[in-house]
């Protein structure tokens, strides 16, 4: 069980929200990790491993111009899957990975290839800005680095916005208390 997991489960728990997650090339291995932690049923929605590109268009949502024109390997892709599943399983925060493990390339990209997002709570009093982010990834290392790396990344970018948020949230609440100041 990895801290980065047990720390976004126990900040979800703490904020009494929720989380979805969209994976491609990691087939999995992300929903794994968050319920290899203790006390994840109390954040973690589900996962739609949607390996398949058609499949990131129909149970995602993931535009289907999009997937035809630059294939499944894509920054906007993974940005509508983490959104898509955060949508379709009624998740406060949907994340998602998409890339190329190996050992060919695909959609024209090379071998190492990932994009990670996450798609957070919009709006008055969620502390965020508002939409999804997306980190492009060039991974070194064979098939299983690539993947576990892809998992620590999401992961990553997941508790770096958590955190954002929570500090986002006091200043907020600082700024009111200091009459706006």
């Amino acid at each position: 069980m990895s801290s980065r997991a047990a720390d976004v489960v126990r900040l979800l728990t703490v904020k009494g929200e929720t989380l979805a997650v969209a994976e491609s090339l990691t087939g999995g291995l992300v929903a794994a990790e968050i319920t290899a932690t203790p006390g994840a049923s109390r954040a973690f929605r589900g996962s739609v491993t949607a390996y398949a590109t058609e499949l990131k268009h129909r149970l995602l949502d993931v535009d289907a111009a999009l997937l035809e024109q630059y294939g499944a390997v894509n920054p906007q892709v993974a940005a509508q899957m983490a959104a898509g599943v955060r949508k379709a399983l009624g998740a406060d925060w949907g994340i998602a990975t998409t890339g190329v493990a190996g050992p060919e390339a695909q959609d024209g990209q090379p071998v190492g290839t990932v994009f990670v997002a996450v798609e957070g709570p919009v709006g008055p009093g969620s502390g965020s800005a508002g939409g999804g982010k997306v980190e492009a990834l060039r991974l070194n290392g064979d098939r299983a680095e690539i993947r576990m790396e892809s998992v620590r990344s999401v992961l990553a970018l997941l508790l770096k916005e958590l955190v954002s948020e929570h500090t986002g949230n006091e200043r907020a609440q600082d700024t009111e208390q200091n009459g706006g100041f």
